[in-house]
């Protein structure tokens, strides 16, 4: 009986500890502090742009000594999976923070298209020509009055085309194909002026999709294809064409931002900063070496893999640049102005 009544005695004792440690746990974080804040994503961990949400999310609870708890939602789960409805959610108030596409925002922010213009950016130094100069600080102005608090850049990378049916050379070999496309109309645009039939899902079902038949192809970075697993689901056919890339944007929503510190405003800016930079490394390896290693080991999987040359890559830039001249204007003459001529002064 004595035994029980110790037992009893040290269990309440325990609880109440426990009961205290929570209260006090709870009372250490600043007033207007969430006990968690949700981040969303639109892919998990496996991939560099997961990767890049996991290591700011460890970043800012290091950093603030956990003042700051982010919890990763991946799938665009807070919005029932539509990559789309991301952004306005970011802006109500649905979502805390978020690491998103710009080709995924650009519904709503329709600068963002600048980014998916076909054949804009040739290459890496292109790309951090527009992101890392006053092209990008114009960007981030406008994300700002769109609602969203821009903090960094990260990065999906070159969407290369892929395809179960056969490799793809020329304009004149996509004519037909069934290619799965984000919502977006400029890709509608794009696909169409080369002859193939886009066709918008979202990711979570597009390889399903792949896997049935349902569509020959899709488009996206090399990562996402390694990732994925997408020779395991027809398409062995791969063609290096970095008509696109996709820039990320690490932001915060307004209301959250204003309830933190400025010392832990600075901590979360800085710590975007730092998973930005090595979100951008992480996307890029295998593919920024001159041996591009990673290609090796998608062929290796019995993946066909097409380099363009540049007479064959041309062929491609004539036959979209209808596209790219009708959203210029769409997009804003004068920030397509300043972003071709960012890309001319590379180094």
């Amino acid at each position: 009986m004595m035994k029980v009544r110790s037992f009893l005695k040290f269990t309440v004792a325990a609880a109440a500890l426990a009961a205290a440690g929570v209260v006090s746990a709870q009372t250490a974080l600043p007033p207007g502090y969430k006990a968690e804040y949700k981040m969303s994503l639109v892919v998990g961990t496996a991939f560099p742009w997961g990767k890049g949400g996991e290591i700011w999310a460890n970043l800012v609870k290091e950093r603030t000594q956990g003042r700051i708890n982010i919890k990763l939602y991946p799938g665009v789960a807070l919005v029932q999976g539509d990559q789309t409805r991301e952004f306005t959610a970011i802006r109500q108030g649905v979502i805390d923070l978020a690491i998103g596409s710009t080709i995924n925002w650009s519904p709503q922010i329709k600068e963002l298209n600048l980014f998916s213009l076909p054949f804009l950016m040739p290459d890496y130094k292109a790309i951090d020509a527009l992101t890392q100069g006053d092209v990008g600080k114009q960007v981030f102005s406008i994300v700002d009055k769109a609602g969203a608090l821009p903090l960094a850049w990260g990065e999906n990378g070159y969407r290369e085309i892929t395809n179960s049916k056969k490799p793809i050379k020329t304009p004149e070999d996509m004519k037909g194909l069934k290619i799965r496309v984000v919502g977006s109309p400029l890709f509608l645009d794009t696909f169409t002026a080369l002859g193939a039939n886009p066709t918008q899902m979202s990711w979570a079902d597009a390889q399903p999709a792949l896997a049935s038949g349902a569509v020959d192809g899709q488009e996206n970075p090399m990562s996402i294809f390694t990732a994925a697993k997408l020779h395991t689901v027809g398409q062995k056919n791969v063609t290096m064409w970095g008509y696109v890339a996709d820039p990320l944007i690490f932001v915060v929503n307004k209301e959250v931002w204003a309830s933190w510190t400025p010392a832990d405003q600075a901590i979360v800016r800085q710590a975007a900063l730092d998973a930005g930079k090595e979100q951008i490394a992480i996307a890029r390896k295998g593919l920024a070496e001159a041996d591009k290693p990673l290609l090796k080991e998608i062929a290796a999987f019995g993946v066909t893999i097409t380099q363009l040359t540049p007479a064959e890559r041309e062929a491609f830039v004539k036959a979209t640049r209808p596209v790219y001249d009708k959203w210029k204007t769409q997009v804003g003459a004068g920030l397509v102005d300043a972003a071709e001529k960012a890309v001319a002064a590379r180094k």
